[in-house]
């Protein structure tokens, strides 16, 4: 392949490379500390038993609740706590990393064979044929 040639595609395909880096570095570099339940929509306890259980001193919340055995002590004046007083938040970072996975994945792999492109044409590996004359009949 002639030196022009294989200088402008290695400046084509390196310029290609970088497409899928960028976009796998800012998947990479997020923040992982950002995925809990937003305070307003955080889940009341009758909602949230399919995913946590809370045990004080082994025994279960709901229960405790249920009892009146858990009180709060608010500015010396204590009250019993209810079911609705309690909220749970979530951090949802495992369910995010899961549907991020093919998305890395495929970035991954794109930025891959971009490179092995990358270092046959800029090795001249690829072969080339120049134009052939015609046959004379």
């Amino acid at each position: 392949m002639p030196r022009r040639l294989r200088l402008f595609f290695s400046i084509l395909t390196g310029a290609l490379l970088l497409i899928p880096s960028l976009a796998l570095y800012r998947e990479l570099s997020k923040r992982s500390d950002i995925w809990w339940t937003p305070p307003p929509m955080a889940l009341s306890l009758s909602e949230s038993q399919d995913r946590v259980e809370i045990y004080v001193r082994g025994k279960p919340l709901g229960a405790l609740l249920e009892a009146e055995q858990l009180s709060v002590t608010d500015a010396g004046r204590a009250s019993t706590v209810r079911a609705q007083d309690i909220g749970l938040r979530f951090n949802n970072w495992d369910r995010v990393r899961a549907t991020r996975l093919p998305v890395l994945l495929l970035y991954a792999a794109t930025c891959g064979a971009v490179a092995v492109l990358l270092l046959i044409i800029a090795t001249g590996r690829l072969a080339y044929r120049g134009e052939t004359q015609p046959l004379a009949a």
